[in-house]
């Protein structure tokens, strides 16, 4: 397939396009600051380059043209926390992508989330619990970005095949081992790596399992 990958230049994006390519796909990366790719990605002749802000209409209807799937590593940096800005800015970015996918008939979007987005499906969890109301004190505009990002999708993306892959606590270990399932159900943890992530996107992209449903993925 022909996938757009967003939030590329993040340690997470960078995993999922060398997946995406092991697997076989062509890439389009839609970034702000592409030079902060790794070379080798740069001059890969299966990867296209386009340079470009999220609220740039213009560009990034360009970057979605003509691609299968978008596959999102977009999320708060980690690194800025609190910082991250006020008024939900990446949620109100998914209302100009998924208004660009339906207008250029591109159906498949999986988009990173987490557990501060809620399913239906999930059971309490102590220990999750802990982690999302640490995150909803400490860095509570990350948090409310992250839920309207949830929200977003599932309201405004009802004519689409979504699916919100949603992760806990996130490791740059090797370990591609994963579990797929919802909070509290008795075999997801708190913890996956970024690999492992990659490694489930660009299978569910290829199997659909878990299209329109936010399930949990971990390491076992």
């Amino acid at each position: 397939m022909h996938v757009l990958i967003l939030g590329a230049t993040g340690a997470a994006g960078v995993l999922l396009i060398q997946e995406a390519l092991a697997a076989s796909h062509t890439v389009v990366v839609y970034a702000r600051t592409p030079e902060k790719l790794p070379e080798e990605t740069r001059n890969d002749p299966r990867v296209t380059i386009q340079k470009g802000e999220l609220d740039d209409r213009e560009a990034l209807s360009s970057a979605i043209k003509g691609v299968d799937a978008v596959l999102s590593a977009l999320g708060p940096s980690v690194s800025r926390g609190p910082m991250h800005p006020k008024g939900t800015p990446l949620a109100r970015a998914y209302t100009l992508i998924i208004e660009l996918m339906r207008s250029h008939r591109v159906r498949r979007l999986l988009a990173l989330g987490t557990p501060s987005i809620k399913d239906p499906n999930d059971k309490f969890s102590l220990q999750m619990s802990i982690i999302v109301n640490g995150v909803a004190t400490l860095a509570r505009t990350a948090y409310n970005d992250v839920v309207a990002i949830g929200e977003t999708i599932r309201t405004q993306g009802q004519d689409l095949d979504w699916t919100i892959v949603r992760v806990p606590l996130l490791s740059g270990a090797n370990d591609k081992k994963f579990v797929v399932g919802y909070v509290g159900d008795g075999k997801t943890g708190t913890w996956l790596t970024r690999a492992g992530f990659a490694l489930f996107v660009v299978q569910e992209l290829e199997n659909n399992d878990w299209v329109k449903k936010a399930p949990l993925i971990t390491l076992p």
